[in-house]
């Protein structure tokens, strides 16, 4: 057994009181920065949490990146990566309904206590699917472990409520209509298109949906986007 390290006794990395966002860079570059820090700074807010910086650091000034910037009660913080999610699948990517809850206080933000998240994306990752959803208590759709549900339902486009509201599914709908409401785990089999909408890979086309003793197939056709927050990383960029 080794002792704790100093650097991490603080309630930030011990407990979760922190809030973030991850956000995508191009040619250094912060996509769709304000929306992400309009939303990062109610979260602080509502943590009790400084306001975050608004100066960005310098970025990589070549390609795709992203990038997370992260408030705890020290300040703001930042990290950098590339972004590099591999060839485009054009099939579209299988979802799985995962038995993963979300917190109910935290569920509509973005704060350092992620385990939720954390342990759907596994189990995605365990049945070979491409994103885990989670639900809430009272069984309902919520949320995605790295990216925001969209769902065509009746022939509308629906938003599942309870869950991080999602700025690249944002900036996806704006011009279009959408409805958010609650949407029942018993409605999944109805949806006739879906998406899942991040900053790490856009807006991508769901082909099939698994729950337990279930599943959809779904037609998988790429929206016609050429916005560079919006478009799988590694397409050749538009102007």
């Amino acid at each position: 057994m080794r002792p704790l390290p100093p650097g991490v006794q603080a309630p930030a990395w011990l407990l979760g009181e922190s809030a973030f966002t991850t956000l995508r860079t191009w040619n250094g570059a912060a996509l769709l920065w304000e929306a992400h820090l309009a939303r990062l700074r109610g979260t602080c807010a509502w943590l009790g949490l400084p306001d975050p910086d608004e100066a960005l650091p310098p970025l990589d000034r070549t390609g795709w990146g992203l990038l997370r910037v992260t408030v705890t009660a020290e300040g703001t913080f930042h990290s950098w990566r590339p972004l590099a999610p591999g060839p485009r699948p054009a099939g579209g990517v299988a979802v799985q309904l995962t038995g993963i809850q979300v917190h109910p206080q935290l569920a509509a933000h973005k704060t350092g206590s992620s385990l939720p998240y954390l342990l759907a994306g596994r189990a995605a990752a365990a049945a070979g699917a491409f994103e885990g959803w989670l639900t809430d208590g009272a069984g309902h759709l919520v949320d995605g472990s790295r990216t925001a549900p969209l769902l065509e339902l009746d022939g509308r486009l629906v938003v599942p409520s309870g869950g991080l509201p999602g700025v690249t599914r944002a900036a996806f709908l704006a011009g279009r209509a959408a409805e958010t409401r609650p949407v029942g785990v018993a409605e999944l089999p109805r949806v006739s298109r879906a998406w899942v909408c991040g900053s790490g890979v856009g807006v991508v086309p769901v082909r099939r949906i698994e729950g337990e003793g279930w599943s959809v197939d779904l037609p998988a056709e790429w929206p016609a986007v050429t916005d560079r927050a919006l478009v799988w990383p590694g397409e050749a960029a538009r102007p």
